[in-house]
């Protein structure tokens, strides 16, 4: 294993650099285009192999990319902050050929993306500190050397290439430390790439929507971090881009919007609200609860989603452009192991806020009757408690579980909504101004000597589901609740062989054993990754679980009604305490990246899916089988 040194600007031609997937070249005069692929009725996932680390729970494979001139996948692997490279050309015996080490650039950089296109292999590297500017760069997919590198902004968490192979395109999530005493500007970073031996890099930040902040707000962007700037809390994660390769989209997942941007100039031109989901509606439901030993998918009123994705991608139907989500959900959680952040009991509840920023709550100790001084020296975050004394539920929203002026009744039951993780920065009632209005403890409305908040809504993580959107980020199509709904069904199967009941292990932890419904009062089964694979004429996505696991497949040809056409999931031991102490026999834990092969660049014709994951550390190979009727 060594690191691979940078070589001259001459070493490599562009035009060599430059070919199409899979080593095509991109002069359509100088091939024979492939034979269409036959449009399948549907596709099924058949597991082939397996590569393992032997690493668990130490992110030791998180994101995939294939190089199909070289038969070899590029692996992201945090836990050595380097990229793997195995052989593919056995698919179903991956076996590691090399690692690539990244500290020249940075002292403790870490590598967090990787993409291929061509013969071009473009990585994402964060800095030793993670605040610093990172790097893009450019490697020979055959050769392993590097060709090039370039400063983009802080923490570049994703990459991807325009299809025309002229940008590579960095999200730069601009975290800040763990006492947030940091904050980077987040950014998308747009890398002229036609010279590779000569990258140029244009970035695009968001400091133009700095005096748009009210407007954002109330379009129902999430602005919030302490003391922050649009542009410092923007924190982009995922992108997609545009057929075209003009127009790119990036998901501000923290902040539940996207970024649109305009490629050659290098401009954010819109940022895009998601909004709510309202989980009162039938269809959209949710199992709230990881103690009442049961799957309870219900709906409540007065509760909303926050639909955050993590994953993004574009696919073009019937003229226009389509953006998948994978509706994971995420909370800020800066400073949770410091002591000093949280304060100590009998201190007066004099946690530093000064040492993080903490907004994850339970909404049975957010209503609790006695107020939040009982979570003192716990996890009570001192920015809440600086708003009040204690919160209240609006007794007419809520009235169904039993919330009454100044008593929340049976809504803060474990059975109900109690175990409910939510975010306490937004759903109480407040002035024009935005500052919240007090009430007393028994549910009078007095900003003199009132010291409770009222929430007429609580906001919960992560959509549970896929949406798909249109270009200005209006919704067409979301999952609702049938990924939960499906999970609880006799039909759900689990393991290699599919002969384990979902419904037995409904919303386990990916890191877990025999863990039942423990996923229930976060986020459920999480779904994270996605991508996508074009078959005839027929588009499919192919979304990752993270905490639940497994890969489902849905046709999304038309993007208005997706139908689920597989499920497969190849964690093989659900009932051992420590998943870890039979890694080998565990099978895959924590889908993390996918990729789709098409047939024609996979080493033996058969299209295939490629999946890093994380928490098993593993890297899993599939056959995607189409079938017909």
């Amino acid at each position: 294993m060594k690191p691979w040194l940078a070589l001259g600007a001459g070493t490599l031609l562009a035009t060599t650099l430059l070919t199409g997937c899979g080593g095509d070249s991109d002069n359509d005069n100088d091939v024979t285009p492939p034979a269409a692929d036959p449009t399948p009725a549907s596709v099924k996932l058949n597991f082939l192999g397996r590569h393992s680390s032997g690493q668990f729970d130490e992110s030791a494979a998180e994101i995939p990319a294939y190089h199909a001139g070289s038969q070899r996948l590029f692996v992201v692997n945090a836990n050595k902050g380097a990229l793997d490279i195995l052989s593919l050309a056995d698919p179903a015996n991956p076996t590691l050929e090399d690692t690539l080490l990244t500290d020249d650039l940075s002292a403790g950089s870490e590598v967090n993306s990787v993409a291929v296109r061509g013969d071009l292999v473009a990585i994402a590297v964060q800095a030793g500190t993670k605040t610093d500017t990172g790097f893009l760069a450019l490697y020979d997919a055959n050769t392993l050397q590097r060709i090039s590198f370039v400063p983009v902004g802080a923490l570049p968490d994703m990459v991807a290439f325009t299809p025309d192979g002229h940008y590579v395109l960095t999200a730069n999530e601009g975290e800040p430390n763990d006492d947030y005493s940091v904050d980077p500007e987040g950014s998308i970073s747009v890398i002229d790439i036609r010279d590779p031996a000569d990258p140029v890099e244009a970035r695009a930040t968001f400091t133009a929507f700095n005096g748009q902040q009210a407007d954002l707000k109330a379009a129902g962007v999430r602005i919030y971090g302490p003391n922050a700037t649009v542009a410092l809390d923007l924190e982009p994660e995922y992108i997609a881009i545009a057929d075209d390769s003009a127009t790119a989209w990036v998901t501000l997942q923290e902040n539940n919007a996207l970024a649109r941007l305009d490629i050659a100039s290098a401009t954010v031109t819109d940022i895009l609200p998601l909004g709510e989901k309202d989980l009162s509606l039938d269809g959209n439901g949710i199992d709230a609860s990881d103690e009442d030993g049961a799957i309870n998918i219900r709906t409540f009123d007065g509760v909303v989603g926050l639909y955050q994705p993590d994953a993004i991608h574009a696919y073009s139907a019937g003229g226009s452009t389509w953006l998948v989500t994978a509706n994971e959900g995420d909370a800020r959680a800066w400073g949770e192991d410091n002591d000093a952040y949280w304060g100590t009991e009998g201190s007066g509840c004099a946690g530093d806020p000064n040492q993080g920023f903490v907004e994850e709550f339970r909404v049975k100790h957010l209503v609790h009757a006695s107020g939040f001084d009982r979570r003192c020296g716990d996890d009570l975050p001192p920015q809440l408690r600086a708003l009040g004394a204690g919160a209240l539920l609006n007794p007419d929203t809520f009235a169904y579980c039993g919330a009454s002026a100044g008593d929340p009744g049976e809504c803060r039951d474990d059975e109900v909504l109690g175990r409910l993780n939510i975010t306490w920065t937004e759903g109480y009632r407040t002035d024009a101004n935005g500052d919240p209005l007090l009430f007393t403890a028994a549910g009078v409305q007095d900003n003199v000597n009132g010291d409770r908040l009222m929430y007429d809504k609580l906001y919960a993580y992560g959509g549970r589901s896929f949406s798909i959107w249109s270009e200005d980020g209006e919704r067409v199509f979301d999952s609702g609740d049938a990924i939960e709904q499906f999970l609880a069904s006799d039909e759900c199967k689990l393991g290699t062989q599919r002969t384990l009941d979902c419904k037995d292990y409904f919303n386990s932890g990916h890191d877990e054993g025999n863990a039942f419904d423990s996923r229930s009062d976060a986020k459920g089964p999480e779904p994270e990754g996605l991508t996508l694979g074009h078959l005839g004429d027929k588009t499919f996505l192919f979304l990752g679980l993270e905490r639940m696991g497994g890969v489902l497949v849905y046709d999304i040809t038309d993007p208005t009604a997706p139908q689920r056409v597989d499920y497969l999931n190849t964690r093989d031991d659900w009932t051992t305490d420590d998943p870890g102490s039979v890694l080998a026999a565990a099978g895959d834990l924590g889908p993390e990246g996918l990729v789709f092969i098409p047939a024609g660049d996979a080493p033996d014709g058969r299209a295939l899916l490629v999946v890093g994951n994380e928490v098993s550390g593993t890297v899993s190979v599939y056959e995607v089988e189409s079938l017909f009727d």
